[in-house]
This record gives structure tokens, C-alpha cells and sequence, in this order.
């Protein structure tokens, strides 16, 4: 996360969308992209809350907001009282489409309510209130840290390691016209396991941790293979099973379910065209009667970032 120097004052955050599991990672891993959840604080005498914009016209414009409910989880953490301010928020990520929209909105109010009352919190406790609330940190983590992060939540508490993205590594993104919700893609699940189920899952999330951390972009199609929740999702996403078999052949280095879906990241090599890989996904979408964007992305490095006035 980068900050300037503190001073008091209006303060802007932009906080990241994210790619969640990458295949394997299945809560523990994900990357940061730019498209970004804009708060705007002013202080003042009295709380407001202005959501701009077409896709926010929904949410609410009174302290139940999400955003101003996580920039009480700062102050609570902090063991302080939130000051009143204007709140004005905007956002690029798209709404339940595997991008990690709550995660942005969660981080962004969780450093915007920490920058109000003076950052009293650290990085690491930004990252606990964050992780507890969603529940696990694979969108929050790289959302406020930037890069590609590896992470887990348990009893002791929120430990991540950060990676760089490896050279030459970029991201494209096939975002479909229908929303997923969270919810409805985790009930899919099962219950339990497999013991191969459960090493396959393992081992191909090792592995996809060493490619990206020593920039073996060759493995990235055989680490990336996943059976704890693609399998099953796939029904919900139409297209999905067809492009994680056969993005390669079109270019891609790997291909996943982004998150609970129904967006699917495909990592592609920056020194090469994508126009091939634009076909298929294009293509894909056209046989099952979608309509979506398919976009080219690179890694988003910067994280949340907050900027005084």
C-alpha cells in the first residue's frame, strides 16, 4: 500500500480489483488489477454519503453503506470513534463478476477509516480486518498490497507474502454481461474431499507459487489446473470448461475462473499478440449466446493508494 506523507485535510483512496485462486489457490491466492474503487473523504461537521455513478445508484447513500460500515471496522479495531466526513464513492469493477468488487470496497473503507482517524492501524492490521470480514484474504491481500500474494487467515492471525509479477506476464480478462454472486457459486461446493483431491489441490498450488515467484511462465497451464472448485462451478459459468481446456492452444499461458466467476482470467506472454487469444474468447462467448468484454490487463504493482488533498 502506498501513502505520503500524513497531514490533515481530504484524502482520496483508490483501492484495486482483484483476481482471485488462479486456479489451485482456492482462497489462499490472487492478484491486483487497475480497475479501481474511489473514495473521496472531506471532513465536516456531519457524516454524508454520496454513491456516484450508474453502477452504485443502488447502494445505499446513509451510514449502512458497505464502505462506510468498513471504515467503522477501522475505528472499531482502533478502539476509536469515527469523525463525521463526507464520503463521495465511485467505482470501475464491475459488480459481481469475480473481480473482487466487495473486497476493493471493503479495503478502500478500511484504509479510508484509518486515514480519518490518523492511521493508528498498520499494514498488517489493515489486512486482519479485512480478511476477517470477507473471510478469507485471497482478494483482500492483493487488493491493498498490489502484486501477486499468497496468503492465509487463521486464529493467530493474517500472514501473506507478496510476490512481484514475473516479466512479461500479463492478464487478459473475459468479462461476461451476467453477475454471479459469491453465494450462489460457493453452494455449489461439496462438503468434503477426496484425499487425491485434496493432494492434487496441493501440489498444483505449490507449484503455481514457485512458477510465479521464479517466473516459469512455461508451467503456468499445468500449475493452474484445479478440481476443488472450477469442476464444480463450471455449470453456473457458460464457456468455462471449453476455455480451460483449450486457451492454450490459443495463445494463453493459463486460464482460471476468476474468483467465484463468472469472469475467466487468462495469463498471456506481453511480448506476444493477443488477437488470437481475443478470437477464441470472442468466439467462445458468441457460441453460448453471451455478450461480454474481453480486455488486456497488465498487474496492478501500486495496491490501495491514498492521496492527501
Amino acid at each position: 500500500m502506498q501513502v505520503p506523507s500524513s497531514r490533515p485535510g481530504a484524502f482520496t483512496v483508490r483501492a484495486p480489483a482483484s483476481s482471485a485462486n488462479l486456479g489451485p489457490g482456492f482462497d489462499s491466492l490472487g492478484l491486483s488489477l487497475p480497475l479501481h474503487t474511489t473514495v473521496r473523504v472531506t471532513p465536516q461537521a456531519r457524516t454524508e454519503i454520496v454513491p456516484l455513478g450508474e453502477d452504485l445508484a443502488a447502494t445505499p447513500a446513509d451510514e449502512s453503506n458497505y464502505i462506510y460500515q468498513a471504515m467503522r471496522l477501522a475505528a472499531r479495531r482502533a478502539g476509536q470513534d469515527l469523525p463525521p466526513a463526507r464520503v463521495e464513492i465511485e467505482t470501475e469493477v464491475p459488480l459481481a463478476r469475480g473481480l473482487g468488487s466487495s473486497a476493493a470496497a471493503l479495503v478502500a473503507g478500511i484504509v479510508a477509516g484509518n486515514e480519518l482517524l490518523g492511521r493508528p492501524l498498520e499494514d498488517a492490521g489493515l489486512l486482519d480486518v479485512a480478511a476477517r470480514e470477507e473471510g478469507h484474504p485471497d482478494n483482500v491481500a492483493p487488493a491493498l498490497f498490489g502484486g501477486i500474494v499468497a496468503a492465509t487467515l487463521d486464529k493467530l492471525g493474517t500472514h501473506y507474502v507478496r510476490l512481484d509479477p514475473p516479466a512479461h506476464l500479463g492478464v487478459t480478462v473475459l468479462i461476461p454481461d451476467f453477475e454471479l454472486s459469491t453465494s450462489k457459486a460457493r453452494a455449489v461446493l461439496p462438503r468434503e474431499y477426496s484425499r487425491a483431491d485434496a493432494v492434487h489441490a496441493l501440489s498444483h498450488a505449490a507449484l503455481l507459487v514457485a512458477a510465479l515467484s521464479v517466473g516459469r511462465l512455461d508451467l503456468l497451464r499445468h500449475a493452474m489446473q484445479d478440481y476443488i472448485h472450477q469442476v464444480w462451478r463450471a455449470p453456473l459459468v457458460p464457456g468455462l470448461s471449453d476455455i480451460l481446456e483449450e486457451a492454450h492452444l490459443h495463445g494463453a499461458l493459463g486460464a482460471a475462473l476468476s474468483g467465484a466467476g463468472p469472469t475467466v482470467l487468462c495469463f498471456h506472454d506481453t511480448r506476444e499478440t493477443t488477437a488470437r487469444l481475443h478470437d477464441y474468447l470472442h468466439g467462445v462467448m458468441r457460441r453460448n449466446e453471451l455478450e461480454g468484454r474481453v480486455l488486456d490487463l497488465p498487474i496492478d504493482t501500486a495496491g490501495t493508494v491514498v492521496e492527501r488533498h
